[in-house]
């Protein structure tokens, strides 16, 4: 190999290199965020779950005394019962939601971008503020809806004493806080199905209905496999709209598992039986979202 050879071959040698670097610079900020805030505390959480703490005095170890006590602690198992139902009910709302004003948003209308920004505002607000505003909507002596009721001669509600009303303000302000969210999602899965295939079912004459159900749902299989799976994660790790909202009352009617966690830890000081909690929701979570993406085949349509 003559000298210029030589030479050529280190200058390509140290451009590969370069390439090869590059990328993990451009991603390094992001990957120390996630590894200072996500992993290393989730790390830690699994470390604690195997000891006896209350953030004040020496851990001690304890193996796996706090997994045994959550299987006979039966306000967990009720708590966590309480958020499936939860879940159950608003995951679909939330999804039929979005997908609703997606349909309405995609379309060619006058002042789209007007609505879309209306529709997508409430995603911006804080679940602490979001709580707040419809606890003064549903308050039981200052509320909004009760003084309506009030005027016109009705006697006022128990919105947030009642079981009942409690679960459905949450609900309410559930999905009027998260469905944006998704449309904006839906609006995008939308946008990428081919105007093609619309074009072909209008020259066979296939209706409205028929072409939402033959084109429109199938090819938007992986856009909700995704919404399914963060509205379930959203749910299952509800707390701050909840906790504004209702307190978690009436009694417990509204304290899902991330609020009991919450409580468990803070209120009690049982740092590792919490971790050792957040350790199981953890692992249910990533079973039912590994369960989904496979039922679903991973979303391929």
């Amino acid at each position: 190999m003559s000298e210029a050879q030589r030479t050529n071959h280190k200058t390509l040698t140290k451009q590969n290199r370069k390439l090869v670097i590059a990328p993990y610079l451009f991603i390094l900020p992001n990957l120390l965020i996630f590894s200072t805030f996500i992993v290393f505390p989730s790390l830690l959480g699994l470390y604690y779950s195997f000891h006896v703490y209350d953030g004040l005095n020496p851990m001690k170890f304890n193996g796996l005394d706090n997994y045994l006590k959550i299987l006979t602690d039966q306000e967990f198992w009720s708590t966590l019962g309480r958020t499936g139902v939860y879940a159950v009910i608003v995951v679909p709302l939330i999804y039929a939601a979005a997908l609703g004003i997606a349909l309405l948003l995609a379309r060619e209308i006058r002042m789209r971008g007007f609505f879309r920004a209306i529709f997508y505002w409430p995603t911006m607000i804080s679940f602490i503020i979001v709580g707040l505003t419809w606890k003064w909507i549903f308050g039981d002596s200052f509320g909004i809806l009760n003084h309506l009721l009030t005027m016109a001669g009705a006697e006022p509600v128990g919105f947030l004493t009642s079981s009942f009303w409690a679960n459905t303000a949450v609900i309410v302000a559930t999905v009027w806080s998260r469905a944006g969210f998704f449309m904006v999602i839906f609006i995008a899965g939308l946008q990428a199905i081919p105007t093609d295939y619309y074009e072909a079912a209008r020259l066979d004459g296939a209706t409205g209905t028929k072409v939402f159900r033959y084109i429109t749902l199938p090819l938007l299989k992986p856009t909700s496999l995704l919404v399914v799976m963060l509205c379930l994660i959203d749910a299952f790790k509800a707390f701050p709209l909840m906790f504004a909202l209702t307190g978690g009352g009436p009694g417990k009617e509204t304290t899902f598992i991330v609020q009991y966690i919450y409580e468990i830890g803070f209120n009690r000081q049982e740092l590792g039986l919490a971790s050792a909690m957040s350790v199981i929701l953890f692992i249910l979570i990533g079973g039912f979202s590994a369960l989904q993406f496979r039922l679903s085949k991973g979303g391929a349509v």
